[in-house]
């Protein structure tokens, strides 16, 4: 019998080194699995720039997973090594995957500055150079001293990189490509071309870079052990790239490798063209809908319901598309804020857990809270919805997206899972009553609402419907319950 899958993100942008979240996900192993979730995305590993403080993204030691004393310290902001691959076991021993954030796209925290020639570029059109071009000081030689070539020997200078924005010299912020360089290909049309994130920026195009990154890849799923990965900001790396990575490390460990990559563009039809472009097995999160189920919150009950699914990757390629509801960037104070309005999170997730379409990935900062923005743990309500991922949303599913102001669907249940099918009423104004098929085999039973909006059972007609109701701004998910 296979149940269905959830993943969580654990982890959000704000939280403290203490207590150190790889002995405290370690603990949590158990409860999570009861809890229903099967797979685990983990925050960076390796060391970052700014020692202790670094959320990981701010990369500087791929091989230092807080095992060497540099940055100012020997453990990362999440614990050390060996409380890292403690939390993976005992991870995998309860059942639960574990995904890694791979960062790839860019290096900061340089050991020292070189001089080198570069040209200016224009910030919003990275096509336009600014300017002659100039010898400028870049932080671009990486040696790892407190590592001394264990595990690689290989260090990284200004060969390896194609841009940096930074001029130590004459300390003016800038974005600066090197001479005889050029920005990747294939990658996002934003700002002509979206090579350029931040720090060093990593030039795909250099072998040397692409063997070293596939004997990290490959030195990190057999020292880890590691089930699959979440891929860090793959608008700014070319699909190429990708493409030969994943074969390769799944090749050499013999790993099936789940991965996930994060392109962070509201435009399905970029999603759906990158997928044809990687050629290989990935999925993408489902930017897209994250933005439907924000301003539909943001709009107080003046969203179109109907549309709530429109142009989504969970319509689009269902099976590739990882579905979210926030994580660490769109939460409070990030780059990308967009964080989902409180009074709408319990649709939201029941839009992502409960249907058939996508792998729902559960955020951390919804889960247990953001304390930095006073954000109440929401796990109560996580925990009804997850459980009922987990024993009632499967079967065949119908969907009545025919209102503006009411939408619902049902799923049938199927034979494997005792008492499963519900089904799901939402509203975002007035409620109401929506009549709905949930199967023939229902017929003469009774179901209850188990979010709390209706106190009584309905009956199941002899056609297999139901009159399901839902209160006003909220959400109902009806399952089968005899009175007793």
């Amino acid at each position: 019998m296979i149940d269905n899958g959830i993943m969580m993100q654990y982890f959000e942008w704000y939280m403290k080194s203490e207590p150190a979240l790889w002995t405290a996900v370690k603990k949590d192993a158990e409860k999570l699995k009861k809890a229903g979730v099967t797979s685990l995305w983990l925050p960076p590993a390796y060391k970052g720039a700014t020692g202790i403080d670094d959320t990981g993204y701010g990369v500087y030691d791929l091989y230092d997973l807080g095992e060497f004393n540099q940055k100012g310290t020997v453990r990362t902001k999440y614990g050390t090594k060996k409380e890292y691959l403690d939390a993976i076991k005992a991870l995998q021993d309860s059942g639960i995957n574990v995904y890694a954030d791979v960062v790839l796209d860019h290096k900061l925290g340089a050991d020292k500055m070189e001089e080198v020639t570069a040209e200016e570029f224009n910030e919003s059109n990275r096509y336009q150079m600014v300017g002659e071009g100039k010898t400028i000081g870049a932080w671009t030689k990486f040696d790892f001293p407190g590592r001394k070539g264990k595990y690689s020997d290989f260090t990284w200078n200004w060969n390896h990189f194609d841009g940096i924005d930074w001029d130590g010299n004459t300390l003016k912020k800038a974005i600066y490509k090197f001479s005889g360089k050029q920005w990747n290909n294939e990658v996002d049309l934003e700002k002509g071309n979206y090579d350029y994130l931040m720090g060093a920026d990593i030039d795909f195009n250099n072998r040397d870079v692409f063997e070293e990154l596939v004997r990290w890849g490959v030195w990190y799923v057999e020292t880890t052990g590691i089930d699959g990965f979440r891929l860090d900001a793959v608008k700014h790396i070319p699909a190429s790239f990708y493409r030969d990575f994943l074969y390769s490390v799944r090749e050499q460990t013999g790993k099936e490798l789940f991965t996930v990559g994060e392109y962070w563009n509201g435009n399905v039809n970029t999603l759906v063209d990158y997928l044809g472009s990687i050629k290989s097995e990935a999925s993408l999160f489902d930017v897209p809908l994250h933005y439907n189920l924000y301003h539909c919150s943001k709009a107080g009950g003046s969203y179109d319901l109907r549309t709530i699914l429109d142009g989504t990757l969970m319509r689009a390629n269902p099976v590739k598309a990882v579905t979210f509801v926030d994580n660490h960037d769109t939460q409070p104070g990030q780059a990308l804020e967009s964080f989902v309005e409180d009074w709408f999170k319990p649709m939201a997730y029941a839009i992502i857990l409960l249907r058939e379409e996508g792998y729902p990935c559960v955020f951390y900062g919804d889960y247990k809270g953001i304390p930095h923005d006073k954000i109440r743990s929401k796990k109560q309500l996580l925990d009804k919805l997850m459980k009922l991922r987990k024993t009632r949303a499967y079967g065949v599913q119908h969907d009545y997206l025919d209102d503006p102001d009411c939408i619902g669907w049902t799923r049938e249940g199927d034979e494997e899972h005792k008492d499963s099918g519900l089904a799901v009423v939402i509203s975002d104004g007035k409620g109401g009553t929506k009549r709905m098929y949930i199967g023939k085999q229902f017929a003469g039973t009774y179901f209850s609402d188990v979010m709390g909006n209706a106190k009584y059972n309905i009956k199941i007609d002899e056609d297999g419907c139901g009159n399901f109701y839902v209160n006003r701004g909220s959400v109902a998910v009806w399952v089968h319950k005899e009175p007793k």
